[in-house]
């Protein structure tokens, strides 16, 4: 790993596993039905606050895929192998994630699943996949500027606690207090 990773264009960068990780989302996005997209992508609960933050760690997000699109992979170091499987769980759980959320009824708290072990396993499988990038690339940099942006978009996360508190009254509160925020933290 180092601190600041040597920036290139090349064939072999870092741009791979975001190009996978879209297209996985996208394909799925795409089958979804429009309904469970919608309730993906709500908004409902974002404050002006709350928008504020969500943009910033937006932007922190685009600078951080710049980073990792012109860093090559680190094939054949010792940190290469440990970033790929993390990403690959990442991946493999978030489409989990997805699919528990798209096959529960849309009046009915999403509890099962992944959801049983994280109220957020999207997010939470996400930040692992760039984790595992993170990694890959062995770059403390683009660990860094990950963690800040997953810091601010902390923010979209209250947000969608609160309007699940607004749908689902004391059965979210409820499902708060038994399944931790990300997996190990309430």
């Amino acid at each position: 790993m180092e601190l600041i990773p040597k920036l290139e264009i090349g064939w072999l960068n870092g741009w791979i596993p975001i190009c996978l990780l879209y297209l996985m989302l996208g394909i799925l996005r795409c089958t979804f039905p429009n309904d469970v997209v919608k309730r993906l992508w709500d908004k409902s609960g974002w404050s002006k606050r709350r928008k504020v933050f969500i943009y910033i760690g937006s932007l922190l997000s685009f600078a951080y895929f710049g980073l990792i699109i012109f860093t090559p992979l680190k094939i054949g170091t010792y940190v290469f192998i440990p970033g790929i499987i993390l990403f690959t769980i990442g991946l493999a759980r978030f489409a989990i994630a997805l699919f528990n959320f798209k096959n529960t009824p849309q009046d009915r708290l999403v509890t099962g699943g992944l959801y049983r072990i994280s109220r957020h396993p999207q997010q939470l499988m996400f930040f692992i996949s760039f984790l595992g990038i993170c990694i890959a690339i062995g770059s403390w940099f683009a660990l860094f500027v990950q963690i800040i942006s997953s810091v601010f978009l902390h923010a979209r996360i209250l947000a969608e606690e609160k309007a699940c508190l607004a749908r689902y009254g004391d059965s979210y509160h409820t499902y708060m207090k038994s399944v931790p925020r990300y997996f190990l933290f309430f």
